[in-house]
């Protein structure tokens, strides 16, 4: 119960990775406040989840209306009035060439993957620094953010410009004994947000060194550690938690083959 006088903010709490992460905080004892877009979702994590519906702070927040984050910031101010973490983890993964792309396209990738955590991490900081907390920040990437995907262009630069920006918060967040880190979890089927084709998740698979797609405990595991005591001395840091799909280009069944036999990727 290691986390049982914090309180957590975690968005896109409705999604795979969102209640995998609520689960692993509540399990140690935090107080939660999930967002997502989705409110009946929301309602769903906490009955799946077994939390206090009195004491879990629910928030449906547009990541794209400024509005929205705001309010949020508020909700989390006004009974919290700061929080001791934070993870942003709500993401979308979008499949668009960029010359057929539209601009609202580009704009909602950029506002929910790169500015929603731009804003959250400022507010949720300036919140923190009020009350004296010694907080930490969670923000979720991708192996995505080092190596280009074609027809997801637009995740991969969103990705890549937030996990610079992490460390940009890092450096300047430091004196204030805020630390900011970064996870990059694996591959995980089943967003109904961002939905994959079978044959997609089928191919993606066959590329995981490790040979299998990310569980429940991978990355709140390495989350749960970042925001812990005995990280206490790691900020700016970027943990890829990715059963080595982001070290390079695997494909099963490649290795033992007739050597010169191979293909050339």
């Amino acid at each position: 119960m290691q986390f049982a006088d914090k309180t957590v903010v975690i968005t896109g709490a409705a999604g795979v990775f969102g209640r995998w992460i609520a689960a692993h905080f509540a399990a140690e004892g935090a107080t939660l406040c999930l967002s997502d877009r989705r409110g009946d979702a929301l309602e769903a994590v906490v009955g799946e989840l077994g939390l206090d519906a009195d004491n879990t702070l629910r928030h449906v927040t547009e990541l794209t209306d400024h509005a929205s984050l705001l309010e949020l910031i508020e909700l989390v101010r006004m009974k919290w009035k700061a929080p001791d973490i934070l993870v942003n983890n709500a993401g979308i993964y979008t499949k668009f060439g960029l010359l057929e792309m539209s601009f609202e396209d580009w704009d909602r990738v950029n506002d929910v993957n790169f500015r929603a955590p731009f804003v959250l991490t400022r507010e949720m900081a300036k919140l923190m620094i009020a009350e004296n907390r010694r907080g930490s920040i969670i923000n979720i990437s991708s192996g995505a953010a080092r190596q280009m995907r074609n027809g997801s262009v637009p995740y991969c630069t969103s990705k890549s410009a937030l996990e610079r920006l992490s460390k940009g918060f890092a450096l300047e967040l430091a004196p204030h004994g805020i630390r900011v880190n970064v996870v990059e979890p694996g591959f995980a089927p089943g967003s109904s947000v961002s939905t994959l084709s079978d044959d997609y998740v089928a191919s993606m698979l066959k590329r995981i060194p490790l040979g299998r797609s990310s569980g429940p405990d991978d990355a709140p595991n390495a989350i749960g550690f970042l925001c812990s005591d005995k990280a206490s001395f790691i900020t700016g840091a970027v943990l890829s938690v990715d059963g080595g799909n982001s070290i390079g280009t695997f494909e099963s069944g490649q290795l033992g083959a007739t050597p010169g036999t191979a293909a050339i990727r």
